[in-house]
């Protein structure tokens, strides 16, 4: 009986190692990914990422909120902060409401109440990442098939409508999207077209961008020639030369 026992107490201890072991093992593998601290581009007001992730009880109430569905619900394909609130600026970006309605709708103060107005906001700041692919630069016309791909996504609201009958009306012109589409008030002191040296044009960022992603969404190029930094200010990017 006693050997039995022995047997047993030994198989639970070697069995209980070997889970720990193989836990530890995938966990070298896993977590670095699993948990990698990637800078996702959050809703208007968020506070630094990090507050930002003790601060969210991912209720969804900003999401819910959102008029124009820019606001998304992090899952474990997109790393840390399961649950917490983002915005992919290629699919849908923030069109800066009035009223800010997300900031509003957060119990928590992950979405900073200060935030009262678009030019509060803080999002990031938008970057011409790719001149290459920018149509402006190339001098190409916007094409109809170019602006379907923003019809692709979600349009079940008014206020989503309005921006496809506005775009449409882009089509088969000289591509001045992203400064005419800008949602930001006096938008001339977020983003302009100027005269290229090669003689097209191209979209100049100033320090009024707030990072909201409409020009990285509507950018007609299939890959988007201008892109969001999240959570870097004009200053941060334009003049101090901060990348990431």
């Amino acid at each position: 009986m006693a050997k039995i026992q022995n047997d047993r107490r030994e198989f639970i201890k070697f069995s209980t190692l070997g889970i720990l072991g193989l836990t530890l093992g995938a966990g070298v593998v896993i977590s670095p990914i699993a948990l990698q601290a990637q800078m996702k581009l959050r809703p208007p007001g968020a506070v630094s990422e990090k507050e930002f992730l003790a601060l969210c009880i991912k209720c969804g109430q900003c999401l819910q909120v959102c008029p124009y569905h820019s606001i998304k619900l992090a899952d474990m394909a997109k790393g840390h902060g399961i649950g917490t609130p983002y915005i992919d600026a290629r699919e849908r970006g923030c069109y800066a409401c009035t009223a800010v309605p997300c900031v509003l709708a957060c119990p928590s103060g992950a979405l900073d109440h200060a935030c009262e107005k678009p030019e509060d906001i803080k999002m990031g700041i938008a970057v011409l990442e790719f001149p290459n692919k920018c149509i402006a630069m190339t001098n190409q016309l916007v094409t109809k098939e170019q602006i379907q791909r923003i019809h692709t996504h979600p349009n079940s609201r008014q206020l989503e409508q309005d921006i496809l009958d506005k775009l449409d009306k882009f089509e088969d012109k000289p591509c001045t999207i992203c400064a005419d589409m800008c949602p930001i008030p006096n938008s001339n002191g977020a983003i302009a077209m100027i005269r290229d040296k090669n003689g097209g044009m191209k979209p100049e960022v100033y320090d009024r961008c707030v990072g909201c992603g409409v020009c990285e969404e509507l950018c007609p190029a299939f890959e988007a020639a201008i892109v969001v930094k999240p959570r870097l200010t004009y200053e941060d990017y334009y003049i101090k030369g901060i990348r990431s």
